[in-house]
């Protein structure tokens, strides 16, 4: 197995790494520095946009667009163009100081993301549906930190933390019609010496969680067990995804200075790591369905 760093940029909170088979990039965010980050290793072409707030996560859609979780509202940015219009769509948050922060698509098209309260552990978030229509459904509610949004191959499991409990949950999910069953612990992470952050499935279906506290990815199998776990140089990883040619590299985010509680002076906080040689392959990521969605190109953000 080996580690790399992805480019010599370093990230405040870099944040949900997502692989783009059709361009054969990696999208990622800088929360904290409110921009967007794409890299193709084949010819190490680099662009970045530019976002009017913090960006808790994207989603790739199926127009080519990216979907954006802003801190309360869902914005399309056009990365040919790079044109940035609201979706008109967003939630209302149930406290002050909250945003919106770790999100996934569903398998059927529609993007799950959580929400988050600032500087405090209160239950004051939610858990967000969005459809393509703009609708948004709260699926759960009384949450701290969303983290670790995924779903199953099949699409038949939800995955999903919060991350100040420690554990990592998983619903019972219907993709043809978004609806959820009652939660259930999944994963226990204290016995690991860390919260989970981000995480992503397999091919097989196994668990990938960043363990943020403990420098460490983890997998797990279908029935929770700890199957393996890999050291990354830094402490605070964020969250994986599978990606390149063969969906057969992980890209792990990392923190340097979340603007919270997590901060590091290690000269490779922040970076985004490629490990090789696990011998694992992921999934094609799922896409935000846009397809019906237009939008005012006089709202556009410079």
């Amino acid at each position: 197995m080996q580690i790399d760093i992805l480019t010599p940029q370093r990230d405040l909170l870099g944040e949900c790494p997502l692989w783009d088979v059709r361009s054969q990039s990696l999208y990622w965010i800088d929360g904290r520095s409110a921009l967007v980050h794409r890299y193709t290793p084949a010819t190490g072409a680099k662009a970045q946009w530019q976002a009017p707030a913090h960006i808790g996560s994207i989603a790739l859609c199926e127009s080519g667009r990216l979907l954006l979780a802003l801190e309360h509202d869902f914005h399309l940015l056009d990365v040919d163009s790079g044109a940035l219009v609201p979706l008109g769509a967003g939630v209302t948050h149930g406290a002050e100081r909250m945003r919106l922060n770790d999100g996934r698509c569903d398998r059927g098209g529609r993007f799950v993301v959580g929400s988050m309260t600032l500087g405090r552990a209160e239950p004051e978030g939610a858990l967000y549906q969005l459809a393509g229509d703009r609708s948004v459904t709260t699926l759960d509610r009384g949450i701290m930190l969303a983290n670790a949004t995924c779903f199953s191959p099949d699409g038949r499991w939800l995955y999903f933390a919060d991350s100040h409990t420690q554990q990592v949950r998983r619903y019972p999910y219907d993709t043809a019609t978004g609806a959820t069953g009652a939660s259930e612990v999944f994963i226990d992470t204290r016995q690991y010496g860390s919260a989970p952050d981000g995480a992503t499935v397999d091919a097989e279906g196994h668990l990938w969680v960043a363990l943020v506290q403990a420098g460490q990815l983890a997998r797990f199998t279908p029935d929770g067990r700890l199957e393996r776990s890999i050291q990354l140089p830094v402490t605070y990883v964020t969250c994986p995804s599978f990606g390149g040619p063969g969906l057969d590299t992980i890209y792990l985010t990392s923190i340097s200075n979340s603007g919270n509680l997590l901060r590091s002076d290690h000269p490779d906080a922040g970076a985004v790591f490629a490990i090789h040689g696990t011998g694992v392959k992921g999934l094609e990521e799922s896409r935000f369905d846009d397809r019906a969605i237009s939008t005012d190109k006089d709202k556009v953000h410079s």
